[in-house]
């Protein structure tokens, strides 16, 4: 079996990105086990986030938005600004691109194995590795489970249409005017990429996923009544589920052994975005390690956070929020460089007060006494 300093299960977004920064700063020995292509790779994903500067992956960035376009659900439509921030779209086959051209300057070793289990003294059962350090970033199930259980499912179209039909200055990020469900939240978002192409998706967040042909009915559905493409081209499909849960995600479990990323807690409960949590746990893992330091991923997001984030989902799971009003809500009402840094879960104390002034008061006071 061969023993390596380092080994980084998984390769997607946290997996690579640690495997990056390890590589560049010099780490010895540094093993990353990758599935092999099968049931076992996940899907090929898009990834947005907003950024103040750069990513740190430019070259895989597909498009930025500085401005983006909130529909309520009687169909008015308000248009923000973004400014510091940009809404920043990756392509998780651009991102392995880039990965791959940064670990091929670096002595990472990359290798495909399907992992069974990672054991507590770094042995990776069916990669014949084992890790002084090992960090594990493939989807897990929580610890055990929350008081809520919701899911952001969704399935989106990469379209193509003859005629100009979108303006890629402008994320559509949220418009509420598809059917809303109950005990939670649906709507769609566009991201052109130009004039003529986008992805647009269809997304809700419920108890359970619809069948392909219910998300694909969704879709005709609101783009036929609302985006007003005309005839156009489906160059691709994309379709998951994220989880959004109370629920807790260890980060330590065992001696030597974390998760990383998603499986490690970087999914915000409330929002579903993933990406740049997974990267700032990435980037201090890289230094603690760098400086001989112990390197347990520090939580994604502060415990104020999850509080607040597990009354939200609670009120909107019970039915006592009405997500699409108080989202599109929350962008007509509060400083748009606040609202960001509430998805992005970067707000003050004095932030989120502000943020949850902005929630209906008996529905927030329902949530915190249901049982």
């Amino acid at each position: 079996m061969r023993r390596a300093e380092v080994v980084v299960v998984g390769a997607g977004a946290a997996g690579l990105a640690l495997a990056c920064l390890l590589g560049e700063q010099g780490t010895a020995d540094v093993v990353l086990v990758d599935a092999p292509p099968g049931p076992a790779r996940a899907p090929e994903r898009t990834w947005c986030s907003w950024q103040t500067g750069p990513t740190g992956w430019e070259d895989a960035v597909t498009a930025r938005w500085d401005r983006v376009q909130v529909h309520d659900h009687r169909g008015t439509a308000r248009t923000y600004a973004l400014a510091p921030f940009d809404y920043t779209m990756i392509r998780s086959r651009d991102y392995e691109r880039v990965a791959a051209e940064r670990l091929a300057r670096t002595g990472v070793q990359r290798v495909e194995a399907t992992v069974g289990t990672v054991h507590p003294d770094g042995v990776v059962a069916g990669a014949d590795v084992a890790g002084r350090w090992v960090f594990d970033t493939r989807p897990v199930p929580p610890a055990r489970p929350g008081r809520v259980a919701l899911l952001q499912h969704f399935r989106g179209w990469f379209v193509r249409t003859p005629q100009d039909r979108f303006d890629p200055q402008v994320a559509g990020l949220m418009d509420f005017r598809p059917p809303q469900p109950p005990g939670g939240v649906a709507f769609g978002y566009v991201l052109p990429t130009s004039r003529r192409e986008a992805l647009v998706e269809y997304t809700e967040f419920s108890r359970s996923v619809l069948t392909a042909g219910q998300y694909e009915s969704a879709l005709h559905e609101w783009t036929g009544a609302h985006l007003e493409l005309g005839p156009f081209e489906v160059l691709d499909v994309e379709q998951g589920a994220i989880p959004m849960t109370d629920a807790p995600f260890p980060r330590r479990v065992g001696e030597r052994v974390f998760r990383l990323g998603a499986a490690g807690g970087a999914t915000r409960p409330s929002t579903g975005y993933t990406f740049s949590a997974a990267q700032r746990q990435a980037r201090a893992v890289a230094a603690a390690l760098g400086d001989g330091r112990d390197p347990c991923p520090p939580p994604a997001y502060s415990a104020r956070h999850l509080r607040m984030d597990a009354l939200l989902l609670r009120a909107l799971d019970g039915g006592f929020l009405r997500g699409a009003d108080f989202l599109s809500e929350l962008f007509a009402n509060q400083p748009t460089e606040r609202v960001l840094r509430f998805l992005d879960g970067s707000t003050s104390l004095r932030e989120d007060l502000a943020v949850m002034a902005s929630a209906p008061k008996a529905a927030m006071l329902r949530a915190a006494l249901a049982r």
